[in-house]
């Protein structure tokens, strides 16, 4: 091996304090990873034997930290003391960029706006909610049972057939008639693949992406739904536009559901996918075991999933009603704002 060649590599062997591209080295502290430590390196052979060397050395630390911890854990419960606290791992929730939208605790200028928005009369009891369903031009059976299931799920809702009708003149039809909100579904080659909301008469219209379908009869153990008010259940909807979705999911169910049915219908939004279930709860009395054999009363919940489920993802969100040319838009989804995995809008 040549002089030059055997030098470099003894430099690239050993525990340098060498920084990584961030300026900073591996000792004390979050430093550079493994991957900056050794991206540096030319000679791929080189560079995968340091890769793997430095690896099993972060490894072996890791699992010192961690005996470390329990032992100090056990230490305390035996000493009567309160355990260190557990490190919080981190997720790409957690991790956000910060939102300037964000609405924290109780904000009075948000809630000066919520009063008097679209929603405000069907949250002051002022406006029932009576939903007219509707469908792309020719719906398949597969579109007629996820109806079925959905009719199940709205106990104000109502189904009429399209017959054609462009989209505005059904917006007028369902506004003559007193309907407060319109949802269409959209389906392409047999998959049901999109959503559009419209609350009526001043909109605002959401149009959503649908996807991950399935139906209520494909669910194992799947339950029936009864004709009683559901709860909603809505979850992390934090920024302006979420809290603004979130309120048009609501308009579409009553404000005095129904507890004795137990039914609960659950928008949950997650990386700004939102999850869609329906669920019945019981709660059931059982004896629970506890040291020494003895037995103890608890309360337990259980929940059976009557269906359907699927996964909704925002598209856009416009003023008034629908409009495809001449609408304004609140919000729209384009791709160049996909440019973090930890940037969320909802």
């Amino acid at each position: 091996m040549p002089k030059e060649k055997r030098k470099r590599r003894d430099d690239d062997d050993g525990d340098d304090d060498r920084p990584g591209p961030s300026g900073q080295n591996n000792k004390g502290g979050e430093g550079p990873t493994v991957g900056q430590q050794t991206n540096h390196i030319k000679n791929k052979q080189v560079r995968s034997e340091m890769y793997s060397k430095l690896k099993h050395k972060a490894k072996k630390k890791k699992k010192a930290e961690r005996l470390k911890r329990q032992k100090e854990e056990e230490k305390a419960v035996r000493s009567g003391l309160e355990p260190p606290p557990k490190k919080i791992p981190k997720t790409i929730e957690n991790t956000r960029e910060k939102d300037e939208t964000m609405v924290v605790g109780d904000d009075e200028e948000v809630e000066a706006d919520e009063e008097q928005d679209e929603f405000a009369a069907h949250f002051q009891r002022d406006r029932p909610p009576k939903v007219l369903l509707t469908t792309c031009y020719k719906p398949s059976s597969v579109m007629y049972t996820f109806l079925s299931e959905m009719l199940e799920v709205f106990p104000h809702a109502e189904y009429y057939k399209r017959n054609g009708f462009p989209l505005k003149k059904i917006v007028q039809f369902a506004s003559n008639r007193e309907f407060t909100d319109l949802v269409v579904f959209n389906e392409d080659r047999k998959q049901i693949n999109g959503l559009l909301l419209v609350h009526l008469p001043d909109g605002p219209t959401a149009q959503f992406r649908l996807s991950n379908l399935v139906l209520g009869k494909d669910i194992k153990g799947h339950g029936r739904a009864t004709q009683h008010k559901p709860e909603l259940i809505l979850n992390n909807f934090g920024t302006r536009l979420g809290r603004r979705v979130g309120r048009m999911f609501a308009s579409l169910f009553s404000q005095d559901p129904t507890f004795r049915g137990r039914r609960a219908v659950t928008f949950h939004n997650q990386r700004d996918f939102i999850f869609f279930r329906h669920h019945r709860y019981i709660f059931e009395e059982k004896e629970k075991k506890v040291k020494e054999g003895a037995k103890q009363k608890a309360v337990q919940a259980r929940l059976q999933e009557l269906g359907p489920r699927f996964t909704l993802k925002l598209q856009s969100l416009q003023k008034g009603t629908f409009d495809s040319q001449q609408g304004e838009f609140e919000w729209v989804h384009k791709k160049d704002m996909d440019t973090s995995r930890r940037k969320f809008f909802l």
